[in-house]
């Protein structure tokens, strides 16, 4: 490992210019590639103290042995030399997207004195005609089927064509009018040409002008009374129309506009790109990417256009290209499409509209590449295997860790405090064994208690299932407490049923096979979603209860550093760690559990309204007193007799809720806590209104809430 300071330039040395500049490693090999508006700047950031700098940014510079660096005159050089090195040197530190597969193209070989239509798969060859990419290849078979019969251009190879003109005879295609057949000269190489440049205007979406042009004649040909070519022409348009219909319309203002959208994790980052030509979809990619460098959403971007349109020249660089974040600063970017293209390109966020809600489905589609590709990766058994083998490893374990639990705090400011435990078997989601957990032996916020607390509950449950089932025996340490000592001895609020009553809870089996239910099954491997304090609590709990035989560690969010009970420094595993990996999709796993459960109870807590104390007073004649009065505060201050005025309601069901309402106290002003806005609405007005945006986003379905079971 190399120490940054040992090649830092002297002061001076570097410009306050535009340029790009290359780490190398000691054997001169380029390990990374980057541009910047002010070298001196740039580079002066990589050179700061260590513990500054992100962790794979830290992991580069300590590669590194040298640096050097080019100057330019402009930021739009800068672009498109650190895109020629990048694509030259293929840097290991630099982000580098590859397609989750080979997409093919529908290709017009224009460069050939008889262009020809055919599927093209690989790098673009200069003078051909690419449409797509499209996702399957008879795809493309039907649509140019669809399309021979009004513009017969010549499909053969080379060798089918040479044949042909030896032999004199067409092939099939041309004695069913599917082929003009050039190859016997039935055209002149300028008619076939201008087939194949009527073939590549309809592909670009200038199919409007075309269809019209073929109904005024099929108009004219049966005014004239030349029927059959009037029925020949209409065959054409339909189907013309036929191969338009397999590309609906998205966008209504016929826009050629590329939509470009990521969805990320801390490791990697899908990228799903929809081409958009005269208003239709004719076209999707995606790419997956190792995250080796501390990138943002809008540096993704720039990669992403970079590898989309740096081998790309005039109409395959659309006028719009709409992204989810814009790349700091946008005005190279914009400038360096503007000269691939030759003409001015848009490069922006959509913000309404068509525009917007398209740009929507792009994100879903990238999120479910993302989801898909690491699918891909967890099923993979000799994956999954040595995923568990590196834990083991980095951990120090006597075995691979074939059940492995993870759990997580979540909360609201303090409010709802809840926690979630999800298993993992051999690498893989064991949903049916998920639990969930409500935080009641303390109010307020307190992670590392409530982990302590969450840890207790489940382990002496472990352990009161293990008595019952006779695999506790006398010759247990006698230092630790028996779980029936544990359970009567537990605290009011601990929440588990039978150690309120002091009581040891009933064990219930199955039927089938005899397996225990619930917390009968020890993990190998307890995992805690946060650093130090959390594992600490954690361990604590374990050997309160006198269990020593399960290893304990925590993985930190924002450095996705490993820590054990007792170190003082974390393990890092390396980024591309199928160990790491797996252990961040454990923790996710279980972060979305808790998120989920908490947002259900707080919005259960909104919905809640005094009138739901009434006995008697149904749901039919709760909407009648808030439809009559407008809400619970109003309700409040009205008379026996104004309510006694609401259908459904007599005498004694108003006093009744006359005296619930005033027990109850009124609820606190609710407040947005996106904005600090104190709501003035009433208690049950709009409730869900009341909270603003808490955490990231997450995706849940309502099995995983069934699945869980609440303890």
């Amino acid at each position: 490992m190399a120490d940054p300071s040992s090649y830092r330039p002297k002061p001076g040395q570097i410009p306050d210019t535009p340029g790009v500049y290359k780490f190398r490693d000691e054997h001169r090999r380029v390990i990374y590639v980057g541009k910047a508006k002010s070298l001196r700047q740039r580079l002066a950031s990589y050179f700061q103290d260590l513990a500054n700098l992100h962790p794979r940014t830290r992991t580069m510079v300590t590669t590194a042995a040298s640096v050097e660096w080019t100057v330019v005159s402009t930021e739009v050089e800068a672009l498109q030399l650190e895109y020629s090195w990048i694509k030259e040197y293929d840097p290991r530190f630099n982000v580098k997207y590859r397609d989750d597969k080979s997409y093919p193209y529908l290709a017009v070989t224009m460069n050939e004195e008889f262009p020809r239509v055919q599927v093209m798969r690989g790098h673009k060859k200069k003078g051909v005609r690419y449409f797509g990419p499209y996702g399957h290849a008879w795809a493309i078979r039907d649509t140019v089927d669809l399309l021979l019969r009004v513009f017969p251009v010549r499909t053969c190879s080379a060798g089918v064509f040479k044949n042909a003109a030896r032999t004199g005879r067409p092939c099939l295609l041309g004695y069913i009018g599917k082929c003009s057949a050039p190859c016997v000269g039935r055209v002149s190489p300028e008619e076939h040409r201008g087939l194949a440049e009527e073939f590549c205007d309809f592909m670009a979406g200038r199919t409007g002008t075309y269809i019209r042009r073929q109904e005024q004649q099929m108009a004219e040909a049966a005014e004239e009374m030349e029927y059959e070519r009037a029925a020949r022409l209409r065959d054409d348009i339909e189907a013309l129309k036929k191969a338009m219909e397999k590309s609906a319309v998205v966008l209504a203002d016929a826009t050629d506009a590329d939509l470009i959208a990521v969805a990320e994790d801390e490791l990697e980052a899908a990228v799903q790109i929809f081409h958009v030509r005269g208003g239709r979809v004719r076209g999707q990619r995606g790419w997956v990417t190792d995250k080796v460098e501390a990138v943002t959403t809008g540096d993704l971007v720039e990669h992403a256009t970079q590898q989309l349109y740096g081998e790309e020249t005039g109409d395959s660089v659309p006028k719009e290209v709409l992204v989810p974040a814009l790349p700091d600063p946008v005005e190279p970017v914009q400038e360096w499409l503007t000269e691939r293209r030759g003409s001015n390109v848009s490069l922006r966020i959509p913000q309404r509209g068509d525009k917007k809600a398209l740009m929507e489905t792009v994100q879903r589609n990238a999120l479910q590449a993302l989801a898909l590709h690491k699918t891909k990766r967890a099923s993979d058994l000799t994956t999954r295997s040595r995923a568990l083998e590196e834990i083991a490893e980095a951990l120090d374990l006597d075995s691979a860790p074939l059940r492995i639990e993870c759990y997580d705090i979540s909360h609201l400011q303090g409010d709802d405090v809840v926690a979630s435990m999800v298993v993992f078997e051999d690498g893989l989601q064991r949903k049916s064994e998920y639990r969930r957990f409500q935080i009641k032996g303390f109010a307020g916020q307190d992670d590392v208690r409530s982990m302590h607390e969450v840890i207790t509950r489940r382990f002496r449950r472990y352990l009161v299932e293990k008595e019952k089932t006779g695999e506790w025996t006398d010759g247990q340490d006698s230092s630790a407490e028996t779980p029936s000592s544990v359970a009567a001895g537990s605290e009011p609020g601990s929440g588990d049923a039978g150690a309120l009553a002091g009581e040891v809870p009933e064990i219930t089996f199955t039927e089938d096979d005899g397996r225990p239910k619930r917390f009968a099954y020890p993990p190998q491997l307890v995992v805690v979603d946060g650093g130090r304090p959390q594992v600490a609590a954690a361990k604590r709990a374990l050997d309160e209860l006198g269990i020593d035989d399960i290893a304990v560690c925590g993985l930190a969010k924002r450095l996705e550093e490993v820590w054990l009970p007792d170190d003082d420094d974390p393990v890092v595993l390396p980024r591309s760690s199928e160990g790491l990996y797996l252990l961040q999709r454990i923790r996710d796993e279980a972060h979305r559990f808790a998120i989920t459960y908490q947002r259900a109870k707080r919005a259960k807590r909104f919905r809640s309204s005094p009138l739901d104390d009434v006995p008697g007073l149904g749901e039919s004649r709760k909407q009648a007193l808030i439809k009559h009065f407008g809400s619970v505060k109003k309700l409040r201050s009205a008379t026996i007799d104004q309510i006694c005025e609401v259908p459904g309601i007599g005498r004694k069901t108003a006093e009744t809720i006359a005296v619930a309402l005033a027990q109850a106290a009124p609820a606190a002003p609710a407040v947005n806590t996106a904005t600090g806005e104190i709501m003035e609405d009433d208690e049950d007005a709009a409730p869900a209104t009341t909270a603003g945006p808490v955490e990231e986003p997450v995706t849940a379905g309502a099995s995983d809430e069934r699945r869980g079971q609440e303890t």
